[in-house]
């Protein structure tokens, strides 16, 4: 046997030995090309046969001191405590053992007793008590020291490519849905706007209906007054034409000449009051005919009908924008919402809709 250097390459050539015999089924004292393929698929749980390669190159009957002196040579036997960590975090992806690793010292040449799987040495001292850990490491070990280190795997520029990609229109999404949305809040705001105005717009128009009601009851009730009135004078000035022709026929019967100049001054003040009241009612038709007065009465109500119809068309078509508007609203939920909204066609029916309603 070689000599050892310390107690390290000591407990390393024990774990060796272990391994060898693992491998060598027939016990002729060395490690054939069939054995190292039937180790590899059968212990290892590997399909990657053409490892044998790497740990017989030309040597088809590998001993013990072949072995060692071969894990001597090999990087692996090299590795420091931190290459060693890092093999625990990359390749067996256990790094919450790195503390153990660490408080150990455990360097690239103790490996092969982790490759031996030694009890006492992965429970007491590396403290892992798992046994799916122990299983894993026990493999991963056997792996670097036979066949080397592990193979950083190639790096894929496809993969960092397509990852680019990705978030070049993951960006570009986001940025457009922001510009749309973005957008879409400027056109429902001024939407809502016209809908604001045109509200204002419904409220003057029933404060107009009101004073035109109002100013329709003061009109009926000055033709009522009006009628009234004209009947009034009537009645006064056919008294007074009354009083007039009693006073004549007094005057005519009278036999003194006195009395009938006093009946006829009297005949005089009533006719005179009669005149007045008679200019007045001339002056009172003469402003306002009767013929006028049904023509523009016809035409008030006529230009009532036509109001009221433009009335119920305005209500209608602010209903109409009431209830888009409000489903608007609710669409704006989401991004998508917001997208759908701002594509289609439903805020330029609102606006014509509004627009309709002024």
């Amino acid at each position: 046997m070689p000599p050892c250097m310390g107690e390290a390459d000591r407990f390393s050539l024990d774990a060796l030995r272990h391994i060898h015999k693992q491998l060598d089924d027939d016990n002729d004292g060395g490690i054939e090309v069939n054995e190292s393929v039937e180790f590899i698929i059968e212990d290892m749980k590997q399909q990657q046969t053409n490892k044998h390669s790497n740990l017989h190159r030309e040597d088809q009957h590998i001993t013990v001191e072949e072995l060692w002196r071969s894990w001597k040579t090999s990087e692996v036997h090299n590795w420091t405590v931190d290459d060693t960590v890092q093999w625990l975090k990359d390749s067996v992806e256990l790094p919450q053992y790195e503390k153990n690793f660490r408080d150990f010292r455990l360097t690239g040449n103790t490996l092969p007793r982790i490759a031996a799987n030694e009890p006492s040495f992965m429970s007491m001292q590396l403290k892992i008590l798992d046994q799916r850990h122990k299983q894993k490491l026990n493999l991963k070990a056997l792996d670097a020291v036979l066949f080397g280190p592990p193979l950083r795997p190639q790096h894929n520029w496809m993969k960092d490519f397509v990852l680019m990609v990705s978030i070049v229109i993951g960006v570009g999404g986001c940025w457009f849905a922001y510009v749309q949305n973005k957008s879409s809040k400027v056109h429902i705001s001024q939407m809502m706007k016209d809908l604001e105005s045109l509200q204002n717009a419904e409220q003057s128009l029933l404060d107009l209906q009101s004073r035109l009601e109002k100013a329709q009851e003061e009109n009926r009730t000055v033709a009522v007054e009006k009628q009234n009135l004209e009947q009034k004078m009537r009645d006064e000035i056919t008294g007074a034409k009354k009083e007039a022709h009693r006073l004549r026929e007094l005057r005519e019967g009278a036999e003194c000449e006195l009395s009938r100049l006093k009946y006829a001054e009297e005949e005089l003040v009533q006719v005179r009051k009669a005149l007045k009241r008679a200019e007045k009612e001339m002056q009172t038709e003469r402003s306002v005919p009767e013929a006028l007065q049904k023509w523009l009465q016809l035409t008030h109500e006529v230009e009532v009908q036509y109001y009221n119809i433009k009335k119920q068309s305005a209500e209608f078509q602010l209903c109409v924008a009431k209830d888009e508007a409000e489903k608007i609203k609710k669409k704006r939920g989401s991004v998508f919402g917001t997208l759908h909204v701002a594509h289609s066609s439903s805020l330029d029916e609102v606006d014509h809709k509004i627009l309709e309603a002024k």
